[in-house]
């Protein structure tokens, strides 16, 4: 009985793997790679100049990925890469203005350069992986596998989140009953749940899409944990969004079966429901971890509030060019700004408020492009956004426009509560997104 199921497992795996390049299989090893936490990666620093470069495993997952991608490429051509001229044309854009706004500030006092200019060279390593998506998701099967190893990897992230929620002391943990990080963190988390759920929403909502039918009840399973689990409001955001797409989707599909429709449109209120839910439960109340995260003033969406008025009055300071790549995190740039959040806030507590020894950020994408690179900036971003939504809703007939156009949507949502942080999963979900809409 062993033995045949040994040979059942293989067969499978056979035909799983079939019209799977080898390419595309570097890809797949290195999601699990790549949507992990740098805390529990190995790591060493490399000295440049007055700062240092850390480097982690996921970056040499990243830069297995873009060569294999060159080396696919070289062999199977770069044609695929023609339809996603104007995304390519604004990004490359963006990292332009992004290069001149470390060189407008730079040298002048309290602006360290060399370790912003690092950020800005690893979060342009993470956007490789759009054009690398292009050049190695080709063939159906290659998109299959893609999604299968992402719903496979929210599986065992979910299960960790799960077993922390549960008082589980494993990596580092919130409060038994409260939201928790798996070993993503809480957004990162946030964004993998995301991403497997829509997915899987897609899949129950549309079947003529192909995708597996027991990959997808797993993934929906696996998804409504994470979301839950990690509590980020920002995703919801993202995911009704999202969920209009879908509905809009299955009538331009002409596919609009209310029964599929009704169980996915659950699968997604479940999971929206139980986030906003952990977010104010009195179990959340009872065992402290609110009031917790009240001390912490890092969570609280009143801190944010806070942190993004400090952005929004510096960019109408700075209203064209903003005040420099990454500077609004910096103490020289920001703390003119405190004593006017502090009279517009005059009830929050003393460690709501950024200083030099508590340097929140502005932990908003936009507002935050807007106070670092101003309204140029934000317009280069949002057309970068847009450009990737248009590509992948030409494409909505097909699975990948399908995706694509979903995982741009909950992206969208979830850097509304997180900054410009370079290596973090959220990057490397919204550049495989991009590069999806493109592929598409």
């Amino acid at each position: 009985m062993v033995a045949s199921e040994a040979v059942s497992l293989r067969e499978r795996a056979t035909v799983a793997l079939a019209g799977v390049s080898a390419e595309a299989l570097v890809l797949a090893v290195a999601i699990p790679i790549i949507f992990i936490h740098v805390r529990y990666q190995p790591k060493f620093h490399v000295a440049a100049g007055s700062t240092k470069v850390g480097v982690e495993l996921s970056d040499f997952a990243v830069l297995a990925v873009v060569i294999a991608a060159i080396a696919a490429g070289v062999r199977r051509r770069l044609a695929p890469l023609r339809k996603g001229s104007l995304l390519w044309a604004f990004a490359a854009l963006f990292f332009v203005w992004i290069g001149i706004e470390i060189l407008i500030p730079l040298g002048t006092a309290g602006y360290p350069g060399a370790r912003h200019t690092v950020t800005a060279a690893k979060f342009f390593e993470y956007a490789l992986l759009a054009p690398a998506a292009v050049l190695l998701v080709r063939a159906r099967a290659e998109l299959q596998l893609l999604l299968g190893v992402f719903t496979a990897w929210s599986v065992v992230a979910s299960a960790v989140g799960i077993a922390q929620f549960f008082g589980a002391n494993i990596f580092v943990s919130g409060a038994t009953g409260g939201r928790q990080p798996s070993f993503l963190g809480f957004h990162d988390f946030a964004s993998m749940s995301t991403a497997t759920l829509l997915v899987a929403a897609a899949a129950i909502a549309l079947p003529r899409l192909g995708l597996d039918a027991r990959v997808a009840w797993i993934g929906a399973v696996s998804g409504v944990a994470g979301v839950v689990t990690s509590a980020a409001i920002a995703a919801v955001a993202g995911i009704l969004a999202a969920a209009g797409v879908l509905l809009a989707a299955a009538l331009i599909r002409r596919e609009a079966d209310i029964r599929r429709l009704v169980t996915a449109g659950l699968v997604i209120a479940i999971a929206v429901l139980g986030a906003i839910a952990m977010r104010n439960t009195d179990l959340g109340k009872y065992l402290g971890f609110l009031e917790h995260e009240k001390q912490q003033n890092v969570e609280t969406y009143s801190h944010r509030t806070v942190l993004a008025y400090i952005g929004y009055r510096m960019w109408l300071d700075h209203p064209v060019a903003g005040v420099g790549w990454e500077a609004s995190g910096d103490p020289s740039r920001f703390l003119h700004y405190v004593p006017i959040a502090r009279r517009k806030f005059p009830d929050q507590p003393d460690l709501v408020f950024p200083s030099p020894k508590r340097l929140y950020g502005v932990q908003n994408l936009y507002v935050q492009t807007l106070a670092d690179l101003g309204v140029v900036g934000f317009l280069l971003l949002a057309a970068v956004f847009l450009s990737a939504a248009g590509l992948a809703a030409r494409r909505i007939r097909t699975t990948v426009g399908l995706v694509a156009l979903l995982w741009t949507l909950a992206v969208a949502g979830l850097w509304i509560a997180e900054g410009i942080v370079a290596g973090l999963p959220l990057d490397a979900l919204t550049w495989l997104a991009f590069g999806l809409a493109a592929r598409a």
